[in-house]
């Protein structure tokens, strides 16, 4: 394949989107023949701040230099997450990040969004006179304490689920459906949590911390950008950053904290497994990931894949709420088994949510009718050449593969055409990464348990 003058080779394509270019591969062709450093600096929250050192190529790949950094960043962007950008080594791509990271340039998606969870102007700086910083990291050790009594809460978009847990063992566990998307009133997400929390509380002898597992970003155990308070207004927002620590007065003076529902699902997977480097994938609504590092400890990163790029293909489908193009949530979703079904030659009609479209050709795959599997196997194309991006970023020993997209069939179709491409394209990666269905010991740890294991007591 060749791509922006790079040349590179991809054996195993996603049979029903031949024009995927992975990311990945490309990157990797591209760094060979490149040799001007060029560095990018992250700040988040509290001072943190990665480095990452990279190379562009020289200047008759200009075109092709525009393209990797700007894919570059943005992947480190909803990677680890930073409302500054650190810019050394090359002043036209600075000038083209500064252009696009702004209310009206190309990321302004992105900028507003690392506003909302900073509470900062976003920025892009040029340091080729110096002011680059230097990195300033720190894992955050949670989980894994399973001694006295503890809830652990998990705040799901359509229903919540609450658990006593009592050294270790689960003596209570309820889940009640509930419409916290639908709410604008953040009171009603308010009372449903402190509600989940004393019903709990009430099946033990005392309560000793509480944990809980929510989708969104948090920075502390405030949500920041989260899909529960979704409908709430911005005029709102200092209620909803305190609702989980006010909630957790209710029951008393004990600790609490929250952690994305992404990483507390890999928690729960390297809790089982008695391993770190854990990342766990849900393929749903849309793309979740999470991850816990070699010690088992939680990042601080955003780890907000489903807007981080994996494919370069100019035509590549784009993302209404993001507004880019082959970004993580249209290859590991339900979205993407709509947009490979036309392929496949199954007509789906408009007027099917995305998830009755999956059931329909889930139903298809099962019966093995047509090429509905083929949907399937593309997915684990689409896999297995992302994993060779992701492994660049993260250190990933056990890689689990969740969400109603793999339900049934569909999920050892992916995962198997995921590995068999590793094995014969990447035998490296294949041989330090176990791709995985959860199985069954890893379930038992439920998504529950393993918040309620966030907080140390004492």
């Amino acid at each position: 394949m060749k791509y922006l003058g790079i040349e590179f080779q991809v054996k195993n394509m996603p049979g029903l989107d031949p024009d995927f270019i992975p990311f990945g591969p490309w990157m990797e062709a591209y760094l060979a023949g490149a040799d001007r450093p060029m560095d990018i600096a992250l700040e988040r929250e509290n001072g943190k701040i990665s480095v990452h050192r990279t190379r562009l190529r020289g200047q008759e790949f200009a075109e092709a230099n525009l393209r990797f950094a700007e894919r570059y960043v943005k992947f480190l962007l909803w990677s680890v997450g930073g409302w500054k950008i650190y810019v050394r080594g090359d002043r036209n791509v600075y000038e083209c990040l500064a252009a696009d990271y702004t209310k009206t340039g190309a990321r302004a998606f992105d900028a507003q969004f690392m506003e909302d969870v900073y509470e900062r102007p976003f920025e892009v700086a040029d340091c080729a006179g110096g002011g680059f910083p230097e990195a300033n990291e720190s894992s955050v050790s949670v989980g894994g304490h399973m001694e006295g009594c503890r809830i652990g809460f998990d705040a799901g978009g359509s229903d919540r689920k609450v658990s006593a847990v009592v050294d270790g063992q689960t003596v209570y566990s309820e889940e009640v459906v509930w419409h916290p998307k639908t709410s604008a009133d953040p009171q009603y997400q308010y009372d449903g949590i402190v509600e989940a929390f004393r019903t709990a509380a009430s099946k033990m002898p005392r309560v000793d911390a509480i944990g809980v597992s929510s989708a969104g970003v948090f920075i502390g155990n405030s949500p920041m950008v989260s899909s529960i308070f979704l409908k709430v207004p911005r005029e709102k927002r200092e209620f909803v950053k305190s609702v989980y620590d006010r909630a957790a007065r209710e029951i008393g003076d004990v600790p609490i904290v929250v952690a994305n529902d992404g990483d507390v699902t890999a928690l729960a997977g390297s809790m089982s497994m008695g391993s770190g480097a854990v990342m766990g994938m849900a393929m749903g609504t849309s793309e979740a990931v999470g991850y816990v590092d070699e010690g088992g400890n939680i990042l601080g990163w955003l780890n907000e894949l489903a807007f981080a790029p994996v494919d370069l293909a100019e035509n590549a489908m784009r993302d209404e709420w993001s507004t880019d193009r082959g970004v993580g949530c249209k290859y590991f979703s339900q979205d993407a088994v709509a947009k490979l079904a036309p392929a496949a030659g199954i007509s789906l009609s408009e007027s099917l949510t995305p998830a009755e479209k999956l059931k329909e050709v889930q139903a298809l795959a099962e019966a093995d009718e047509g090429e509905a599997r083929d949907i399937f196997v593309s997915i684990g194309a689409y896999l297995a050449h992302t994993l060779a991006l992701y492994g660049k970023f993260y250190t990933v020993r056990h890689f689990l593969v969740l969400g109603r997209v793999t339900s049934g069939i569909g999920g050892t179709l992916i995962v198997d055409e995921c590995n068999r491409i590793l094995r014969e394209e990447y035998p490296a990666l294949a041989a330090s990464m176990a791709v995985t269905l959860p199985d069954e010991k890893t379930r038992r740890v439920g998504q529950s348990v393993a918040a309620a294991s966030l907080p140390r007591i004492g």
